[in-house]
């Protein structure tokens, strides 16, 4: 008897990269800069793009320009642009800088939540009702995401109940898409298999995004366990960058052009545009001088070393 998986025909890939990949970096680029990065996504085929965080300076002063980073967006069909945000005032300077979708974080992790944003859960959720009431009554989308929903780095393993009472009120709220973040990289395919599986059983009208973490290298074996389950949104970031200030250890997102690279070869639609992604990536890494954390840019650098080799 021949067993048989279920695989989706296309994905959607979330570039996080002008968000999440720049946050904890040390060169902090300029608006323009960041701009080019996030145009040059879009044309490489991204439909669906994180470009920045509503947060107070002094805590990320690498998104302190986010307000003039959308403004000098080009707006394009059938592109979505999001930005993070904590609390109400984060929701009122996206829309005040023409943005039309924000996503609202929480932490299933109690101490996260404290060294995060000096907070439990259940004060950070209580502010949500009043966020996503706002958001929506001036014809804003919103989504959330539940950070260490699989792990955290003071607590350990998280039960999927504290991550299913969070999705449970933001899906009181009125909330219909979650991402489920692996912020130190801690998920294992077995754990991310069943709590998708159930968390998916439990509110089918929910849409879910997985947000992983390579801190340990099994962020692709989770994907594949998260589309086993049901999933087929991934945020990625370009390059392999990326990481939480507030959760040591927490290394760079998975990177978006290994994630295409596996998808291409199984005959998995992204429209994502490989070598442009790539040429992003190197741009990125340039600027920020470093390399980047991602195996199929480490593989063209070996390529190009060889092919420079053997012409010597």
């Amino acid at each position: 008897m021949t067993a048989t998986m279920s695989w989706p025909k296309s994905v959607t890939i979330c570039e996080v990269g002008p968000r999440d990949g720049l946050q904890m970096e040390k060169t902090i680029l300029s608006t323009d800069q960041k701009v080019e990065l996030i145009e040059r996504m879009v044309d490489a085929g991204a439909k669906v793009l994180e470009i920045g965080s509503f947060v107070h300076p002094k805590a990320v002063p690498q998104m302190a320009d986010t307000d003039e980073v959308v403004k000098r967006l080009k707006k394009h069909d059938g592109v979505e642009y999001r930005g993070l945000t904590m609390n109400l005032r984060g929701v009122q300077r996206a829309l005040d800088c023409g943005l039309s979708k924000v996503k609202l974080t929480a932490s299933a992790s109690r101490t996260h939540s404290m060294k995060n944003l000096n907070r439990t859960p259940e004060e950070v959720v209580k502010d949500f009702a009043e966020c996503a009431s706002f958001a929506l009554s001036k014809g804003m989308e919103v989504s959330g995401a539940i950070s260490t929903a699989f792990g955290c780095p003071f607590e350990g393993t998280v039960p999927l109940s504290q991550a299913e009472s969070l999705v449970r009120c933001f899906a009181d709220i009125g909330v219909t898409e979650v991402s489920m973040s692996d912020t130190s990289g801690l998920a294992t395919p077995k754990q991310v298999f069943e709590y998708m599986t159930q968390l998916r059983a439990k509110f089918p009208a929910m849409r879910w995004t997985l947000h992983l973490h390579n801190t340990r290298g099994l962020s692709a074996a989770n994907i594949v366990a998260g589309m086993q389950a049901g999933v087929t949104m991934f945020d990625a970031s370009f390059g392999g960058l990326g990481g939480c200030p507030f959760a040591p250890g927490a290394s760079g997102n998975v990177a978006t052009e290994d994630l295409i690279y596996m998808f291409d070869q199984d005959k998995i639609a992204t429209g994502l545009d490989m070598a442009k992604v790539m040429a992003v990536a190197a741009t990125a890494c340039g600027w920020l001088g470093r390399e980047a954390d991602s195996c199929q840019m480490k593989v063209k650098s070996c390529q190009e070393a060889a092919a420079a080799q053997k012409s010597a």
